[in-house]
């Protein structure tokens, strides 16, 4: 078998009208019921998710539900201590540089979910709950937003560097290099916390320099018109002087009459150690980003492929 976009889940960067970004923790009082009871989520996902699109679909855009769902390298020992495990799937722990870190945080099961109706999301997330809810309590629950055409919350086109829907295959899936977990991806998820009166209060074309684009058209300035830990340029990441790609969403959320107001981060690669180089040189370079915003979560995910999800479902993953 070979990279199948059909078998994966979805990893794509479609940032949707209504996000929920959902991490888990297991109570970890029974690892056999609380395998049997994640075996029986991996089956009943699979028809909530084809239930609901059915429920959400349009006649005009068909449904716009998509879901993902991830398990950390700790739950994955918990939960499949004897079987296999994804070559790059490991426990992320906090990255520092010279002034900024990325802490690592807690995280055993995660969910993506987005639509272009707020219900539907609430629906899958609700049914999601009902299954899982004796064996986990939740650790963190963000509701995202599409602002405008698709800018991040700070007001610049999110994405650019993400490859094009039609390549992303072979940068989001893993593929014949760890044939049981093909059509896999690695899922890192982080959340961003603004000061947005320090960002509001910058001159746009400071902004400019800080991201490395023009704000409004989204072109791409010259080196030499950068800051130097400007983001597009400290997020770059090379191996033997290629540029390596992942698929990403910077997913806007906020409160903002409690002055809440941030970016949920969702990096899908093929690679985990592509998407982590990314971060590192983010820390050691003091990413421009950094500067007025507090990190608050960050932990890996593995994105099983649905025949994967559908094995675990079958106990016939061992």
């Amino acid at each position: 078998m070979s990279i199948n976009p059909s078998h994966a889940q979805d990893v794509w960067k479609d940032v949707g009208e209504h996000v929920q970004f959902t991490v888990l923790a297991l109570k970890r009082e029974n690892p056999e019921n609380d395998r049997a009871v994640f075996q029986e989520f991996a089956d009943r996902s699979q028809a909530i998710i084809r239930s609901m699109r059915i429920r959400d679909a349009k006649p005009e855009t068909g449904t716009q539900l998509k879901v993902s769902i991830g398990i950390s390298n700790a739950a994955w020992d918990y939960l499949f201590p004897d079987a296999p495990k994804p070559r790059e799937l490991e426990t992320y722990e906090t990255l520092s540089g010279p002034k900024y870190s990325m802490p690592a945080t807690p995280g055993d099961l995660f969910f993506h979910i987005r639509a272009s109706d707020e219900a539907v999301v609430y629906e899958t997330q609700t049914q999601f709950r009902r299954v899982l809810e004796p064996i986990t309590t939740v650790i963190d629950e963000t509701k995202g937003f599409r602002y405008f055409e698709g800018r991040a919350i700070i007001g610049f086109i999110d994405g650019t560097e993400a490859p094009a829907v039609e390549d992303a295959a072979d940068y989001a899936l893993v593929g014949d290099e760890d044939p049981i977990f093909e059509n896999g991806s690695y899922a890192f998820a982080q959340k961003w916390q603004h000061d947005m009166p320090v960002w509001e209060h910058m001159k746009t074309e400071d902004q400019e320099k800080a991201v490395g684009r023009e704000k409004f058209s989204d072109f791409e300035l010259e080196d030499e018109d950068k800051f130097k830990n400007a983001h597009n340029v400290a997020s770059k990441f090379e191996v033997d002087g290629v540029e390596q790609k992942i698929v990403r969403m910077n997913v806007p959320f906020s409160n903002p009459a409690s002055g809440n107001t941030g970016t949920y981060f969702i990096g899908y690669s093929r690679y985990w150690s592509v998407t982590k180089g990314m971060l590192t040189n983010m820390v050691e370079k003091g990413d421009f980003l950094l500067t007025f915003s507090t990190i608050l979560s960050g932990q890996v995910f593995f994105i099983p492929s649905r025949d994967l999800l559908a094995k675990i479902a079958e106990d016939e993953f061992h």
